[in-house]
């Protein structure tokens, strides 16, 4: 068999593990070392604990269940509640304002959390309740929380952008700085539509009175949220003003957290450190194996020379560099809707990435779409976990409802793809003016 036939071959019987419901680290594992016994003979599996273990003992690593354990402490606590009630109590004279104030407090969760679902599902239960009680479409009310939740892969700190990094060796302060502007332009893109949306609907049906908040009122609301917000400040200043490493950010952004979920919300007995600390130890295991099983996946597809000549062979078509992009983004769009971004950027970058940088793409850009790309894979079917989250946060709704209320979104996200790809200082001009 020649090195693409089992490249095909192997993407075959990759995606049939997977979609068998086999964990992605148990999954990767089997099939590289099938492979390599198949081909390579008993022999080639002497590296593979070497390989898992060399991996894992990378220092960027430290940074995946510190900001875990940060994502933890802030959605174990009614955060996301309290930052979408102060947003919304300043937004309560705007149009839309109350569907506004959702993809914001989702913007702002994201940026301290740094987890789609636990965006979605904490900015939902506060958010969709509210907005159907006072008359906001149920596909609109649950299609923004859907859309606003995906934020939490592309705005800092991201742990997709972490795993990103690490596969492909690019710098993860670049990384996240990268992803502060496009997230920033999905925020003003979902935001304008849930405006133009809310306006439309009130010429078809007069809108509930909403309660008007007092300046007071407004400020009151603010107290409770301004030590998080305090967090996202210190993570930007501390990380990018070259006072510390992104390790070092990340444990004490994760320390800042726990303390004021004890203060500020009481969590302070045992079961709920308890709840904490096992929900970090389960996602940040559960990841750390991917990334172990991610080496060896990657040393069997190396070693049987199908990384290298897939990339030859995509170089050797001499497709023009944007329609190698066009076909890249339809690939992993599809992928999307039935992997998730883990599962895609182990698998795929290794042999991407020689690819982009044969045609001059800038990775650090290149990131970004991706992470865009995966979070459209996050509210389309069948495996759209946010769509899910959604789902069980308004159990009173049926799921075509909330898909669609989330096609708008998946619109909007493939014009910031295209913006960005235009105009590809979006995402790199700060990462540009504050590292260089």
């Amino acid at each position: 068999m020649s090195e693409l036939q089992v490249g095909g071959l192997i993407l075959a019987v990759t995606l049939a593990v997977l979609f068998s419901g086999l964990p992605i680290a148990w999954g990767l594992t089997a099939v590289a070392i099938s492979f390599l016994l198949a081909f390579k003979g008993l022999a080639a599996l002497a590296n593979v604990p070497i390989l898992m273990m060399d991996e894992l003992a990378s220092f960027a690593l430290l940074t995946i269940p510190l900001f875990v354990l940060l994502g933890a402490a802030i959605g174990s606590s009614a955060a996301g509640k309290d930052i979408y009630e102060s947003l919304h109590r300043w937004l309560d004279r705007v149009p839309g304002g109350l569907v506004i104030a959702n993809i914001l407090a989702c913007g702002v969760f994201s940026a301290i959390c740094g987890s789609s679902p636990a965006t979605a599902a904490a900015i939902g239960k506060a958010g969709v309740p509210e907005m159907m009680k006072r008359g906001v479409p149920a596909s609109l009310a649950t299609g923004s929380i859907c859309a606003g939740g995906t934020l939490g892969i592309l705005i800092p700190p991201s742990i997709t952008m972490i795993l990103y990094g690490i596969v492909t060796e690019t710098s993860i302060g670049r990384l996240f700085l990268a992803g502060v502007v496009p997230g920033l332009l999905l925020v003003v893109l979902f935001s304008a539509y849930a405006w133009l949306a809310t306006l439309r609907a009130q010429r078809a049906a007069p809108p509930v009175d909403m309660r008007r908040y007092t300046i007071k009122e407004k400020f009151e609301g603010v107290g409770r949220v301004s030590p998080f917000l305090g967090i996202v400040v210190a993570i930007g200043y501390a990380m990018y003003g070259g006072l510390a490493t992104p390790s070092e950010v990340a444990a004490l952004s994760a320390v800042l957290a726990l303390v004021l979920v004890m203060v500020i919300y009481r969590q302070w007995r045992l079961p709920d450190q308890w709840r904490i600390f096992r929900e970090t130890v389960r996602e940040s295991t559960m990841i750390l194996m991917i990334i172990g099983a991610a080496a060896v996946f990657s040393y069997m597809l190396s070693l049987l020379y199908v990384t290298q000549t897939a990339a030859q062979w995509m170089v050797d078509l001499e497709l023009n560099r944007w329609v190698l992009l066009l076909a890249i983004n339809v690939f992993l769009l599809v992928a999307g809707c039935f992997l998730p971004p883990v599962a895609i950027i182990v698998m795929v970058m290794p042999i991407l990435t020689p690819v982009l940088e044969a045609a001059n793409f800038d990775l650090i850009w290149f990131a970004v779409i991706l992470t865009i790309n995966m979070e459209v894979g996050l509210i389309t079917p069948p495996v759209g976990l946010n769509l899910y989250v959604l789902k069980g946060v308004a159990p009173d709704v049926p799921l075509p409802t909330v898909l669609k209320g989330s096609l708008p979104f998946v619109f909007l996200m493939f014009l910031a793809m295209v913006l960005i790809a235009a105009f590809p200082g979006i995402a790199l001009w700060l990462p540009n003016q504050m590292m260089n």
